[in-house]
């Protein structure tokens, strides 16, 4: 055991393995927790051989059996030779704590995907969890219990095994092109319509003619056209346009890796996401907020474009600013306010924005910007009609400082693709979403924070903060089975997937 610990590569898995592992047997006096000897036969103990099932069966939850099945576990008689009983009793001890390692808190890194996903990792008491499992008198309980508790993870789990038992059927009906459809209009591509949305022609008294009926866009194919839309983040209005007519057709067959990859997702989450939460889903454009794991409240949101990716990360809003300033990013001052101020010295005024240097307001005309850097200053837009971040703004601070806002850009939210920001979160209807979200702090209302409304910015503390969670999820399952696909904005699923399929 020495020797692996001190020959792996220090920053390694094996080398942080072999480490814990020495130091863990080295405590107990190196006294075997799988190995017993029985008659003169020397075995594997019995809950060591329950934990094998556990291994065998892990694909289940969405892991590699072979990640844990080391050579000699389906055995119960094993050979005497010491230095073989040595490399089986420790390679065991790994495997265990390898499979409660990615049970709970995943296989791959988060930020080996990318830097932007900050979400605070969660790492199992090796030494304790070892323990546990040789005293327990059920050590399948035991690990089976670090997979994630989350509603949505275990309903993709239930689709791992349908999908996995050929009994997910993925309908790719594809829809003709052609002109608009409103309620009441005939087309031949009806048909293919109910097909693909499974929606039954209606029943129609004897003597009435089948073939009008059929081809008929009736209420109910409105009705089902609008509840696609609401699901795909569109304009949901039950017409068929082409807005519609190319998300219907767009390639949305889900993988077995799909599912892999968001169940992964979901074991980096926190245990508990709280009783009351925000919930942003990145790439479905959208927010939710969740009591009691019920669906509260439910808006558009336009997130960070690729280039300024909206960071994934789980923290908590404290505060709410009413009539904010926005403070420049020093980024977009070099990279879009500099040059704007060369070419116009007077520019900032026409954009209600102010400079500072510490904390005085100085005349932007009067500097240099051919010698002088605009980060050696402050720039912000006052509070107003055009502010960038609008009327409101919701706070949980945090190392890349986004934040939920308001804006006076409403058009984006009628788009299905909706990455357009720099970074931040805008709230479609945000005083209706601050409304909703103060249902934990009934001293703050609605009606109160837009009485703050004005021309200086207001602070208003939350006694109880509320968790808010930014997520990457590509695949949602609702509570019917129904699997929904979103794309892959910024490359995270993809490149999670190599991951998985490499490590």
């Amino acid at each position: 055991m020495r020797e692996a610990y001190y020959g792996a590569q220090k920053g390694t898995r094996a080398y942080e393995q072999a480490q814990k592992l020495y130091f863990f047997y080295g405590e107990r006096g190196f006294e075997p927790l799988w190995i017993r000897v029985d008659n003169d036969a020397i075995e594997l103990a019995p809950n060591a051989l329950k934990i094998v099932e556990v291994f065998k069966s892990a694909g289940s939850e969405g892991l590699r059996p072979s990640d844990y099945l080391v050579p000699d576990l389906t055995t119960q008689t094993i050979g005497a030779d010491p230095k073989d009983l040595v490399a089986l009793e420790t390679s065991f001890s790994a495997a265990a704590a390898r499979y409660a390692q990615d049970a709970y808190g995943g296989r791959i890194d988060p930020t080996a995907v990318s830097k932007m996903i900050t979400l605070a990792p969660k790492r199992i008491d090796e030494a304790a969890l070892l323990l546990e499992l040789a005293s327990s008198t059920d050590p399948a309980k035991v690990l089976l219990d670090l997979s994630p508790k989350h509603a949505e993870y275990l309903r993709l789990k239930a689709a791992l095994v349908e999908f996995e038992s050929a009994e997910l059927a993925v309908r790719r009906v594809t829809i003709p092109d052609g002109p608009t459809l409103k309620l009441g209009m005939q087309d031949e591509r009806v048909t293919a319509l109910r097909e693909r949305l499974s929606v039954e022609a209606p029943e129609l008294p004897e003597g009435a003619i089948t073939a009008a009926a059929d081809t008929t866009y009736d209420q109910s194919l409105v009705d089902a056209v609008r509840a696609f839309q609401e699901s795909a983040g569109i304009d949901a209005d039950g017409v068929l346009g082409p807005a519609t007519l190319a998300t219907l057709n767009a390639p949305s067959a889900v993988t077995r890796d799909d599912i892999l990859a968001n169940m992964e997702r979901w074991r980096w989450e926190p245990e508990s996401l709280g009783a009351f939460r925000v919930e942003v889903n990145i790439p479905q454009f959208q927010l939710n907020i969740l009591r009691d794991e019920e669906v509260v409240h439910q808006t558009r949101v336009v997130v960070g474009r690729p280039s300024n990716q909206t960071p994934i990360f789980s923290d908590e809003i404290e505060s709410v600013v009413v009539n904010p300033y926005w403070n420049v990013p020093p980024s977009i001052a070099a990279n879009e306010i500099k040059p704007k101020l060369l070419a116009d010295p007077h520019y900032l005024d026409g954009q209600n924005m102010e400079l500072l240097s510490g904390s005085k307001v100085v005349n932007a005309a009067a500097v240099d910007w051919s010698v002088s850097s605009i980060n050696a200053f402050r720039v912000r837009q006052k509070p107003g009609p055009g502010n960038a971040l609008g009327k409101i703004k919701f706070l949980f601070p945090n190392q890349h400082d986004v934040y939920l806002h308001d804006t006076p850009a409403k058009s984006l939210f009628e788009r299905a693709y909706r990455a357009y920001s720099h970074g931040c979160v805008r709230v479609l209807n945000p005083m209706a979403f601050a409304g909703a979200l103060m249902a934990t702090n009934p001293e703050v209302t609605q009606a109160k924070l837009e009485a703050l409304f004005g021309e200086n910015e207001r602070w208003v503390s939350l006694k109880t903060h509320i968790p808010v969670h930014l997520m990457y999820l590509t695949i949602r399952v609702d509570e019917d089975g129904t699997l929904r696909s979103f794309g892959d904005v910024y490359g995270h699923n993809a490149r999670l997937i190599e991951l998985l399929n490499a490590s």
